[in-house]
């Protein structure tokens, strides 16, 4: 249903779109304000240059830009005839649906779009072609759109390995603000404490601190934009948030620990919800083995070929470094009944394991 396509904006997210649509064979045409962002883009492969006569009609346009300019970026697309359909990556939908219609936009042939995939660097030099690779896919049509639209915008999220989730707009604003744009602020709140930490306490920083810290890394500007679009379900969110802690806070300090016992249990209940692979539960049959693995080229790829070698299908895989020491710990998840022959092939091969 693909042939052609323009991507509008080549940083992180247009340049990762326009990666995976290459790969399968569709042509791309790049645009951004930025000359040396669209060269860049480019010269990896993304695609080439839109020109300023594009000639007949893309099959999709995928526009790109920060929340706020999307609704005119849409406009001058349209009136310009880049495409038949229109789609956008803006992480709110919402307020961006509502000022495409104030601006006059055509409704019909837009179908509001979110990739649930990203990073915290930006800029088309950290672009993926599997960025988007079993990641959910948000597509938000409004009343107007065309069931034809939505049935080539999903194909396209499906071409970047994507799975299109419809849902409508409010419903998705609250969905995001509960499982990224609040998460995000509160990464931010514990990252923000480490600047009062001494060089020792740093120096003593671990797995877990760097996972809860991860996406703290994000662009500032960005995410107050985003957060701005999103204002009211986050908030909400944060209060609630803010309210746990409180009440944790007060129940350490009255030595109480059914408080503090209370949200963590409810923490783990919360964390397996989680989806795990192929969408299901959170990895319910896998279980952790831990295996030393040295820091040096090839490593990880020979301890995933014993694994092959044994038949085992490693589910996935975390690796937590040892701070100073030339090595680290991968954490294999696979099937519980297979870890015991995981276990014993890898320490047949030297591997130090640690079931």
């Amino acid at each position: 249903m693909v042939e052609r396509a323009v991507v509008v904006g080549a940083g992180l997210i247009g340049t990762s779109i326009a990666l995976a649509l290459t790969r399968h064979g569709i042509r791309v045409e790049l645009s951004d304000r930025d000359p040396a962002t669209l060269r860049l883009a480019c010269e990896l492969g993304a695609g080439h240059p839109l020109t300023t006569d594009p000639g007949r009609p893309a099959d999709v346009a995928v526009i790109a830009a920060p929340p706020r300019v999307v609704p005119a970026v849409l406009r001058d697309a349209q009136e310009r005839g880049l495409a038949h359909v229109y789609t956008d990556v803006a992480s709110v939908k919402a307020s961006m649906i509502s000022e495409a219609g104030a601006l006059g936009c055509d409704l019909a042939t837009y179908v509001p779009g979110h990739p649930m995939g990203g990073r915290e660097k930006q800029g088309p030099s950290a672009a993926r072609a599997d960025l988007f690779l079993g990641r959910s896919w948000a597509l938000c049509p409004t009343a107007k759109t065309d069931p034809g639209a939505l049935a080539l915008v999903t194909a396209l999220a499906e071409l970047c390995g994507a799975t299109p989730v419809t849902l409508d707009a409010a419903a998705h604003d609250r969905a995001v603000a509960l499982v990224s744009h609040a998460p995000h602020v509160a990464s931010a709140a514990v990252a923000a404490r480490l600047l009062g930490g001494d060089s020792d306490a740093l120096a003593l920083a671990g797995q877990g601190v760097r996972d809860v810290t991860r996406i703290a890394g994000g662009d500032p500007g960005m995410w107050l934009e985003i957060l701005g679009h999103n204002s009211r379900p986050v908030a909400d969110i944060l209060d609630a948030i803010a309210l746990d802690l409180a009440t944790a806070a007060t129940a350490l300090r009255a030595h109480e620990g059914e408080a503090v016992t209370e949200l963590l249990r409810r923490g783990v209940a919360g964390h397996d919800r989680i989806p795990g692979k192929h969408g299901g539960r959170a990895m319910p049959d896998y279980t952790v083995l831990p295996v030393v693995i040295p820091d040096e080229p090839g490593a990880l790829g020979r301890l995933f070929a014993a694994a092959a070698d044994a038949g085992v299908n490693i589910e996935d895989v975390r690796i937590d470094h040892s701070p100073g020491l030339p090595l680290g710990v991968a954490q294999l998840s696979v099937e519980r009944l297979a870890v015991a022959d995981l276990a014993q092939a890898l320490a047949d091969r030297g591997w130090s394991v640690h079931p």
